[in-house]
């Protein structure tokens, strides 16, 4: 026994120092690659460290680690404070790292700041933020207020090439204009877009064509258009200043007063044909009434001739209608129906 005790000793040592080692080595991996990871991401963040510090623009570098947990772009916001601190501009990361976080684009809005500040634009970081979170292009924005922007009235989107309008005399002019405008910073949140400029312009062009007494006079001085809807103050209320408003071009359309007498002729025809329809069939039917009448006339007339003879009959038995009264009234007739035979007229029966 103790022969045979002294004998698996050491093959029991054997075995667990050969179950630690393979422990060990898979330990010794497993840090390895923890820390080649660390590694990995210690030499961006120290990378990024090194350019923030060597651009003037320092970062900490315990910033940098815990912005990799908030799930915020290191670069996005060193690269962003860089480019502001060269142009002159101060902007602490932790607001750089709220705008992003908000779900704002940082890259545009600090690219706007440095434009603004160029340009002397006063445009804080505040503004820019909520013009950017508000789902306005503010990079766009300070280029527009920078360079003024021209648009097209009627726009090409709506599917119209001319804007129409009637001058007093009847004659329809087409006319485009261009208008040119600024973006203004301050009413960019909650101001009015190109739509309404667009439309305010349009309907200023009509009314002030309507009101001229003449298309001539409106085609002799197009330039009164732009200055009576410039005079209107039709930039209130919107994102934008208007510049100028110019007519590029005015155009005679159709002779639509014309048109429009030509159209009620037609119409007060018609009607009067129908008012003498009406009047024709009045008249036929009172024509037809009367001639009912006259039937009914005529032949109460022929039942008061029959009782004559009866009214003869009974004076004569009764004395009252000799046979000589009887003879003269016959002569009286006769007399009368040669009369009317010579005269042309029926005989009367």
């Amino acid at each position: 026994m103790p022969t045979n005790s002294s004998s698996t000793l050491p093959l029991v040592l054997a075995q667990a120092a050969g179950g630690l080692g393979w422990l060990w080595i898979v330990l010794l991996v497993g840090v390895g690659l923890f820390g080649l990871f660390v590694l990995f991401v210690l030499s961006q963040v120290i990378q990024l460290w090194l350019q923030a510090m060597l651009s003037g623009a320092k970062v900490a570098l315990l910033d940098l680690l815990m912005m990799r947990f908030r799930k915020v772009r290191p670069d996005v916001i060193v690269i962003n404070r860089i480019s502001a601190k060269k142009a002159g501009l101060e902007i602490p990361t932790n607001v750089l790292e709220a705008h992003y976080l908000a779900g704002g684009n940082v890259s545009r809005v600090v690219r706007a700041m440095i434009a603004a500040d160029k340009a002397k634009i006063d445009l804080g970081w505040e503004r820019a933020t909520a013009i950017d979170l508000a789902g306005r292009d503010i990079l766009d924005a300070v280029k527009t207020s920078v360079d003024p922007k021209v648009i097209d009235c009627p726009s090409q989107q709506s599917g119209k090439t001319t804007i129409d309008a009637v001058a007093q005399d009847g004659i329809q002019l087409q006319a485009k204009a261009r208008v040119t405008v600024r973006t203004n910073i301050a009413r960019l949140v909650g101001g009015a877009t190109e739509e309404t400029i667009i439309a305010r312009v349009g309907e200023g062009i009509i009314s002030t064509i309507g009101s001229a007494g003449s298309h001539k006079a409106v085609l002799e001085n197009p330039d009164k258009i732009s200055k009576t809807v410039l005079a209107k103050g039709l930039d209130s209320g919107t994102a934008f200043e208007i510049l100028s408003i110019d007519i590029a071009d005015i155009d005679v359309g159709a002779n639509i007063g014309a048109k429009l007498q030509t159209d009620q002729a037609e119409a007060d025809k018609k009607r009067y044909q129908a008012e003498a329809e009406k009047r024709r069939a009045l008249a036929l039917a009172e024509e037809a009434e009367f001639q009912a009448k006259a039937q009914q006339n005529r032949a109460l007339v022929i039942l008061a001739e029959a009782e004559v003879p009866k009214a003869m009959a009974d004076a004569l038995r009764s004395g009252h209608f000799g046979v000589m009264d009887y003879y003269r009234m016959q002569n009286v007739i006769a007399d009368t129906g040669m009369r009317s035979a010579i005269g042309g007229q029926p005989k009367q029966s």
